[in-house]
């Protein structure tokens, strides 16, 4: 909205051509998230706190997480509207991917949001039924899987990118929709399940969001794009915005969700955060590349994988609980410890995937 006030005035106030630079929008598109969620942030848990909207913790977790109950949740409704409200400030409401990713991070968030209200409110601990849950995001995927397939059909936007090999980009046809289908619900899932304690999911988001920044930068500059041998992707620029929004929203609200936190996400922001970044992979054509980037979500998702096929087949548990980081909370490892070390591993795979752009 401001980009268009900017063109608008900047024949009366030069000083607004400022706007237009694309990093002065990305920098001040974080600093708007976060400033927003520091001030929003305590009204919010104060209001989470008169509701009495606290966190249902099962009785078959971790003993260590029964002090957790009551702890004020949805709180990733604060991140959501962060979001929202910087992106509609600061990013150019005319492109079609920007639009992409909002359709899929309020669709996910509002799934999120009746999944923890049925959870909280309405003291069901299932939350929504699988089913539906599942069917929604499956058709937000979808519709916005052909949606981009009918826009960039057979160029560059559907082509995939493989990792180390610069002349390795077929063309992905039809598949695109079912790809683009499993990136977005697998990764919203993923963060979900990540999400277990205090801080664990935030960060990670973060700095993935954080990496795609750069990686959405070098796919919209042709110059750097013929560089790294990526495809050049004419709208992918300005999603720099978005994921800078992003990075400052997950900044203010893990100055609250830090340990001991004061408010959880829950699934109104697991969700729709985890859908964005496998938006915005797709949409920069690194969904390959997500995957070492989020290598955590990653290994919490395969860990719960190998944890069920393991027991339904063979009859044992492999981990003492899964995801993998109550495994470690009973191995004894104390809640900070796990959720730093965890911080550590996701910033070096950040860093990797980065440096892979390279390798080719």
């Amino acid at each position: 909205m401001l980009l268009w006030l900017a063109e608008a005035l900047q024949n009366l106030l030069p000083s607004m051509r400022l706007f237009e630079y694309l990093t002065f929008r990305a920098i001040v598109s974080a600093l708007t998230a976060l400033l927003f969620s520091l001030w929003a942030g305590p009204r919010l848990i104060k209001r989470l706190q008169s509701m009495q909207i606290g966190q249902v913790v099962r009785e078959e977790g971790p003993e260590s997480h029964f002090s957790k109950r009551g702890t004020p949740t949805m709180g990733g409704v604060l991140i959501v509207a962060a979001i929202s409200l910087t992106v509609f400030l600061w990013a150019d409401l005319a492109n079609p991917y920007v639009w992409a990713v909002m359709v899929v991070l309020l669709g996910y968030g509002a799934v999120g949001f009746v999944d923890d209200y049925r959870k909280v409110v309405r003291k069901n601990t299932d939350g929504l039924v699988a089913r539906w849950k599942y069917f929604w995001q499956s058709a937000i995927a979808l519709g916005v899987a052909f949606a981009l397939y009918a826009h960039g059909k057979d160029t560059a936007a559907t082509q995939l990118v493989v990792p180390f090999f610069k002349d390795v980009m077929p063309q992905l046809g039809l598949f695109y929709v079912v790809f683009t289908y499993f990136v977005i619900v697998g990764t919203s899932n993923a963060v979900n399940l990540t999400d277990g304690l205090d801080g664990l999911a935030i960060l990670p988001t973060v700095m993935v969001a954080g990496g795609f920044a750069f990686i959405a930068w070098a796919t919209g500059n042709v110059n750097f794009a013929s560089y790294l041998h990526i495809p050049y992707i004419q709208y992918s620029s300005e999603l720099v915005v978005v994921c800078a929004a992003i990075v400052g929203a997950g900044l203010g609200f893990l100055w609250f969700n830090t340990y001991p936190a004061q408010v959880f996400m829950g699934d109104v922001g697991s969700l729709a955060l985890g859908g964005a970044l496998g938006t915005i992979a797709v949409l920069v054509r690194q969904e390959l590349l997500l995957i070492i980037m989020g290598g955590v979500f990653v290994m919490e998702t395969v860990s719960v994988i190998l944890q069920v096929g393991s027991y339904k087949l063979r009859g044992q548990r492999i981990f003492r609980m899964a995801p993998i980081h109550h495994h470690y909370e009973l191995k004894g490892w104390p809640e900070p410890r796990v959720i730093v070390r965890f911080w550590i591993i996701s910033l070096m795979l950040v860093l990797i995937a980065l440096a892979t752009l390279k390798v080719r």
